[in-house]
């Protein structure tokens, strides 16, 4: 096959350089780790959805087993709520499957704002049942799809289908520990099961409880348990995990519905025949009233005829310049430095695609780094310093964390807006590699939680560094860091400004959007992260250092530290502290400081509960000026432990204060 027809630069040509198989490439839908997704006609003029495994994939006997495996799993799914498979070819030297071309946008972007927003209960218990009738058909073939989100669900006509079985693990093939690598998390934050969370063994229930997460989606417009703002991706994992979904604003008996769907014991969850007994009759068929709000069908009746208007590009040239004929919905990142392509025309009445503005990587900044090395001043006996303000909340980002050696399947399948089609009510046109979204500039490798200590010129500093990274695009946010000093707490953001060309460092330019106390922090400028095993990640930025190593699962304080803890105060007052378990970036010990006619309040921010050390770090107290009187002064960041009976709170000078239980 041609480079371009596969996307893969000097690999032979299966037949015809614009053909794999009996297929005829029109353009490209996407590209992402797995492979490229071509939009493809058949010889009979059927529109499909063709993908290409990656040479390097298809060289490895364990991911061709997987393939196998899972194209006949995937070929035993039917056809009615999920996209077929209609040929594939596991054993060539390029592996290649297609499936049916769905000419609908993703549930995402219809409830989206830039879409129709929320849907009404009819259609909520609509796509209730379609989703529960497509789930019978998945776990029937002997499939768990283990990443049932928006983006994953396509809105058509006549109902919802269910699409990208990329990291679907057959029941009946191979052992769990072939799937994921070491702190590997499958599936996406905002709609994983509590048993996903926690690295357990997955059962068809797990799929139910992410229906309930995406029902609650489609009824309010929020994800039921965050979508990971400031808190970041640990806060929505510890509330699935741990806390009532959000479900304010479904009024019954939708309501219950969800909340079945939605136990956080899989062996009490509601079944998807119990969904499919509450949601009948269905408004499905052309019989029946529609199922979507009218101006959602007009939209979606006028795209499908666009769709028709694609052309089967003449042989000679047909992938000799795809960009010329049909641009590709998300081009390959544009390297650093280098002018991104202005867009074309779109003439009226056709499908000809815009050649898309790709994100340039920032210049880096003026912002140099400056952290506080104040020294601390005593204990919340009084400060009269003004509280610091909270950070702006950050926008949710989607965190795909990928599975490594897990072929695509049914995962070829895009929404119309991958070929194309701008999300509904305007916007840029969205798609992609399966999953819903575009291929991340951000190699797998490097997605997930890393923490360590800091040196600075080569020596301890008594900093602690924290990251969440997550996938996605040059010039976007892919990064939350904090970092931890003797007296100061800064909380900041990372763009992705570079990469090694084999993927092995990336390059973030960071602004600083928390800081405590406030306005003691600016941002560093430019970092560097370099993969130095899966497990670990080497650290630089202005001189300081740190070696990162990865951290896995939920991160929760012990038992024996929650509770409410108090000390006597130097001026004869007491001081109270409150331990709660709650997510890493928020306040998890509250203390109130009274005594000398003073009233004295304040958060200290969990920064870290695991790891290779397990400690516990607090970050300084915040203080609470409008419930505080009085000269409140604060202290330095703290390690928490619990010591025969008693909770130490202990300081990087090496003293210590002593609570007794309350």
């Amino acid at each position: 096959m041609a480079g371009h027809a596969a996307g893969f630069p000097g690999e032979a040509a299966p037949e015809h350089d614009d053909r794999i198989g009996p297929y005829r490439l029109l353009h490209v839908l996407g590209t992402g780790g797995m492979g490229r997704v071509h939009l493809a006609r058949s010889e009979g003029g059927r529109t499909v959805a063709v993908k290409l495994i990656k040479p390097e994939l298809a060289a490895e006997p364990e991911f061709r087993e997987r393939f196998r495996l899972e194209v006949e799993a995937a070929r035993r799914v039917g056809d009615r709520w999920t996209a077929p498979v209609l040929d594939a070819d596991t054993e060539a030297d390029t592996p290649w499957v297609a499936t049916g071309y769905i000419a609908g946008p993703s549930l995402e972007h219809v409830v989206s704002p830039r879409g129709h927003g929320p849907l009404p209960e009819l259609s909520v218990r609509t796509l209730a049942y379609g989703l529960s009738s497509a789930l019978l058909d998945i776990h029937g073939a002997g499939l768990v799809h283990r990443d049932l989100k928006p983006s994953n669900v396509l809105v058509t006509i006549d109902g919802p289908r269910v699409i990208d079985f990329g990291i679907a693990r057959a029941l009946d093939s191979l052992p769990e520990s072939t799937l994921t690598s070491a702190g590997m998390v499958v599936g996406s934050p905002s709609f994983m099961s509590p048993e996903q969370i926690r690295g357990e063994q997955l059962t068809p229930a797990s799929d139910v409880f992410c229906m309930g997460a995406l029902l609650a989606y489609a009824a309010t417009g929020r994800a039921p348990f965050g979508g990971g703002g400031s808190g970041g991706v640990h806060a929505v994992m510890f509330k699935i995990a741990e806390e009532a979904p959000d479900l304010a604003g479904i009024e019954e008996p939708l309501r219950s519905l969800i909340e079945g769907c939605l136990v956080k014991d899989p062996t009490a969850r509601a079944r998807p025949e119990d969904v499919i007994g509450q949601v009948q009759p269905v408004a499905t068929g052309t019989s029946t009233p529609p199922w979507l709000p009218a101006q959602l069908i007009a939209e979606l009746g006028r795209r499908a005829v666009q769709l028709l208007d694609t052309d089967t590009p003449p042989r000679a040239t047909a992938m000799a310049s795809p960009a010329r004929t049909h641009a590709p919905t998300q081009a390959t990142p544009t390297p650093p430095h280098t002018p991104a392509p202005a867009p074309a025309p779109v003439e009226a009445g056709t499908l000809k695609l815009p050649q898309p503005t790709v994100a340039r990587p920032p210049e880096p900044g003026p912002e140099q780094e400056s952290e506080s090395e104040s020294v601390p001043k005593p204990e919340l006996e009084g400060t009269g310093r003004p509280a610091p303000e909270r950070p702006k909340k950050r926008a949710a980002r989607k965190l795909v964390l990928a599975v490594a050696g897990v072929a695509v399947v049914a995962g070829a399948v895009f929404a119309a807006s991958a070929a194309g089609w701008p999300p509904l009510g305007g916007g840029k046109p969205s798609g992609g590699p399966a999953g819903g979204g575009t291929a991340s500039d951000v190699p797998r490798g490097f997605v997930g939680t890393w923490a360590g200590e800091v040196l600075r010129d080569g020596q301890p500093s008594g900093q602690f560094r924290r990251f969440e990274i997550s996938e996605g695009q040059y010039g976007e946010v892919v990064a939350n860091s904090i970092s931890l000093g003797r007296n100061y707490e800064c909380k900041s953001d990372g763009k992705l400004a570079g990469r090694a060309s084999g993927g092995s460092s990336l390059r973030l330019d960071t602004k600083v959007v928390g800081s405590v106390p406030e306005g003691s922090c600016s941002a560093l400028g430019s970092h560097t992260l370099i993969a130095e095993s899966k497990d670990a990640l080497r650290w630089e930025a202005a001189g300081r250092s740190a070696v990162l190593h990865r951290i896995t699962g939920p991160e929760r304080l012990p038992q024996a530290l929650l509770g409410t803890w108090q000390r006597q105060l130097a001026n004869g007052g007491t001081q109270r502290m409150t331990v709660t378990q709650e997510a890493v970036g928020s306040p998890a010990a509250r203390m109130i400081s009274e005594g000398g006619g003073e009233h004295c309040e304040a958060g200290m921010d969990l920064v870290s509960a695991g790891g290779r050390d397990a400690t516990v770090r607090l970050a300084p107290p915040a203080v609470d000026r409008a419930a505080s009187s009085g000269a409140c002064v604060t202290g330095a960041s703290s390690q928490l432990r619990a010591e025969n009976g008693q909770l130490i709170r202990e300081f990087t000078d090496g003293s210590t204060l002593t609570y007794t239980r309350v």
